[in-house]
């Protein structure tokens, strides 16, 4: 039985000391076990010690209105004040008393906590952790793991929700380059800054992510607007998703409610085939901003696919070829904006300017005018490829002065070394800062941005390839004579030297023969 449970720090913790404490966690599973029983054990010491902290702010003011303590401390234990329905028996504390029956507790609190909130049936209770302490070194593990989070108190002014979503994504991010070699795909959250600095969400407005992943597109956009016009604002921004790996949608509700997002809705399923913003009307609903990276060159999609899916009129331009869905998902975002909306989408480069199927498709929506910007970005900026990405920004409504044009971006040079992960690249704040200017600005920049008119385009053959509009300027070597001269010299001595010792080993060598 464990002794003297309390938490050890009474301070709020820092966004290192939190990180420090997941990435202590991480390493203690290593790539042994799956890194979500972490994110599960997180989340649940999360929410117990906010309930204990939401009970007694609450016991407090009804003290304070003359409730006596007592019975204060009663009612500020019923549900009506709390975010999740939690039972006493099943807190934090008292689901980890009893270290040999850990695994057991845990699983039966997380049972029941996901039966009391509707919300968290299907999410929080994937992860089985009676199949995953079946060996004693697992259980031994976990105990590790709880002792570690039994470290910090991680609710209420424990620590701030922005410490917290951090904390979550940092184990995301640490785990990312393992779980991209398993097909899972998380966009480098300096590209979703990006992404968002361009599409400008403002509160009141709607933000849709139609391949959501673990929801960073939405957070980073929440965050966005919470920091430009403050919470109460960002409270006013409504958030969608859809996402198809059922274990990553239970990762992106979660994620949602640790940064403390309450106004997002976020629904599993297949949103090609099964696109669940379908209104009453049989028709999509429509969002002011809608931003996605889509699987790139997903395969079985095709005409065959497509044609018997739901709202099957959502590809009007045309269907993809069965190896790729890039335009199938283009479609899709265009047919869920406004017409006064922004969309940015994260592609692979052949999208721009493969021939067939998908040319017949860019060629209609370059001749609505409704492509606004190309972005071409450097390569290794993703975990899953080292081949640079594209992000293409879409408006149907475009501002009077940019109609019939649209601008290349080549941002191929605008990168730093990524600070942890050696063989990639990352965005700087200064990286961001120029590629978003030049949009903004919408001129050209030497070797940068160029503004091209769509007859252009049309006459390269609807190619939207950005080199073939802009390339960096390589910047000229200044040659220094002098020290060249010099060099050549030495390495005409040292050719001399050689030549003088390989005909002294010659002569040696004949002479022995003779003899």
């Amino acid at each position: 039985m464990k002794q003297n449970q309390k938490t050890l720090f009474k301070k709020t913790l820092s966004r290192d000391e939190l990180n420090s404490l997941v990435d202590r966690a991480a390493d203690l599973i290593r790539t042994a076990v799956d890194y979500k029983f972490i994110l599960i054990l997180l989340f649940l010491k999360h929410i117990s010690d906010r309930w204990k902290a939401e009970t007694e702010e609450t016991k407090r003011r009804l003290i304070r209105e003359g409730l006596d303590e007592s019975i204060a401390v009663r009612e500020a234990e019923h549900q009506d004040y709390h975010t999740f329905h939690i039972p006493k028996e099943l807190l934090w504390e008292e689901i980890t008393k009893d270290t040999k029956a850990l695994p057991e507790r845990l699983a039966e609190a997380i049972s029941e906590i996901a039966k009391r909130n509707p919300e968290l049936e299907g999410v929080i209770n994937r992860m089985n952790f009676l199949e995953f302490a079946r060996n004693e070194e697992n259980r031994i593990l976990l105990q590790r793991l709880v002792q570690l989070f039994d470290q910090y108190n991680l609710g209420g002014d424990g620590v701030s929700p922005d410490v917290l979503g951090d904390a979550y994504e940092h184990i995301l991010m640490k785990f990312a380059p393992q779980r991209a070699k398993e097909g899972e795909i998380y966009t480098p959250r300096e590209i979703i800054r990006l992404m968002v600095e361009i599409l400008d969400p403002k509160p009141g407005e709607s933000v849709y992510d139609p391949c959501c992943g673990s929801g960073g597109m939405l957070i980073v956009s929440y965050l966005y607007v919470k920091e430009k016009y403050g919470k109460e604002d960002a409270n006013k921004l409504f958030l969608y998703g859809q996402e198809r790996n059922p274990d990553i949608h239970a990762i992106c509700k979660l994620n949602l409610w640790m940064h403390d997002i309450g106004n997002g809705l976020v629904y599993s399923g297949d949103t090609l085939s099964f696109p669940k913003t379908k209104r009453e009307d049989g028709t999509l609903t429509q969002f002011d901003v809608v931003i996605a990276n889509i699987p790139w060159n997903q395969d079985g999609y095709g005409e065959e696919t497509l044609r018997e899916v739901e709202l099957s009129e959502r590809f009007s331009f045309g269907y993809p070829p069965d190896n790729s869905a890039d335009w199938a998902w283009i479609q899709h975002m265009l047919a869920s904006v406004k017409e006064d909306g922004r969309i940015g989408v994260v592609v692979d480069n052949g999208c721009l300017f493969r021939g067939g199927k998908e040319k017949a498709i860019r060629q209609k929506i370059i001749d609505l005018d409704w492509v606004e910007c190309v972005i071409l970005t450097p390569e290794k900026l993703f975990y899953n490829t080292g081949a640079p990405g594209v992000i293409m920004i879409f408006r149907e409504n475009k501002p009077s002065e940019r109609k019939g044009k649209l601008l290349f971006i080549n941002a191929s040079k605008e990168f730093i070394p990524h600070p942890t992960i050696r063989r990639l690249n990352s965005l700087s704040e200064e990286n961001i800062e120029r590629i978003v200017r030049a949009y903004r600005e919408f001129k050209d920049v030497p070797g940068f941005a160029r503004v091209v008119d769509r007859e252009e385009v049309v006459r390269n053959d609807y190619n939207l390839n950005v080199t073939l509009y802009v390339m960096p300027v390589e910047e000229e070597e200044e040659i220094d004579i002098e020290r060249e001269f010099s060099e050549l010299k030495e390495m005409e001595r040292e050719r001399e030297e050689i030549e003088r010792k390989l005909e002294e080993y010659i002569r040696e060598i004949i002479n022995l023969k003779r003899k």
